[in-house]
Formats: C-alpha cells, sequence, structure tokens
C-alpha cells in the first residue's frame, strides 16, 4: 500500500493557504502596485495549480509535477485564443476570470513556468524532507 498520505495532507494544506492569498492579491484592497497586482496573482495561481496537481499525484517526483503544472498553464493560456459563446460567458462570470483568465499573454506563460519552478523548488526542499518517500517495497507499480 503507498504510504503517501502526510505528503497528500501537506500538498492539500499549502494549497488551501495559497487560494485566499491569490484571492486576497485580486480583489482586497491591498494598495499593491499594479505589476504585483497582476503577475502576484498569476504567481500564486500557478502555484496552486502546482500544489492542486501535486496533490492529486503525490508519488511523481516534483520535477514530473513541475512539467505537468507547466503543460496545463500554457494549454490554459492558449486556451483563451479559442473563443465559443460558453466558455466566452464563462470567462466573463468572476469564476470565470479567476480560473481561465480572459487575455492571451506570453508574459502570463512565463509567470505560470517561473512560480511552478519555484513551487517545485519548495516542495523538493520543504515537503519532500518532511515526507520521504516509502521503501520501494511499500510502492504500487507505476
Amino acid at each position: 500500500m503507498m504510504k503517501l498520505p502526510r505528503r497528500r495532507s501537506a500538498y492539500g494544506l499549502i494549497l488551501l493557504m495559497t487560494i485566499p492569498l491569490g484571492l486576497a492579491v485580486r480583489m482586497a484592497p491591498l494598495g499593491l502596485s499594479a505589476f504585483f497586482y497582476k503577475y502576484g496573482g498569476s504567481v500564486l495561481w500557478a502555484m496552486a495549480l502546482y500544489w492542486f496537481i501535486a496533490a492529486w499525484m503525490p508519488q511523481r517526483s516534483s520535477a514530473a509535477l513541475g512539467v505537468t503544472a507547466a503543460a496545463a498553464a500554457a494549454i490554459l493560456e492558449f486556451s483563451r485564443l479559442w473563443h465559443t459563446a460558453i466558455t466566452d460567458a464563462f470567462r466573463s462570470t468572476p469564476a470565470g476570470r479567476i480560473l481561465l483568465g480572459k487575455y492571451f499573454s506570453f508574459k502570463n506563460i512565463a509567470a505560470y513556468w517561473l512560480a511552478i519552478g519555484l513551487a517545485a523548488l519548495l516542495d523538493q526542499w520543504i515537503v519532500r524532507r518532511a515526507t520521504p518517500d516509502p521503501p520501494a517495497q511499500d510502492r504500487l507499480p507505476e
């Protein structure tokens, strides 16, 4: 049996701390500069994506999680170039703006990838040191 529930719990806890921070950056009147308002929210969104994927697949390496999150973030950013009535209607809602965004930007992809790289490093330095992988005989085959 796979012994990774502590790691999954750690990822879930970090995710639950990251989401309100990202919402606060974007919605609370914090008096942030335009740069920190725009990219602070993007960085926290991308980190939340990494923690979500890590909680879903805690047995994967931080590098594999980073690549998965980076690909998902880029796909989501490129999806902003695709317009249908349903997606545009969803993007006009507060949830749609937060989850999908409205406008395509290569700068967003760069911000996402930097944030995901930082999350993978934090994962490696903090979470994985506190919750090491179980011995090989305790793991399920991948």
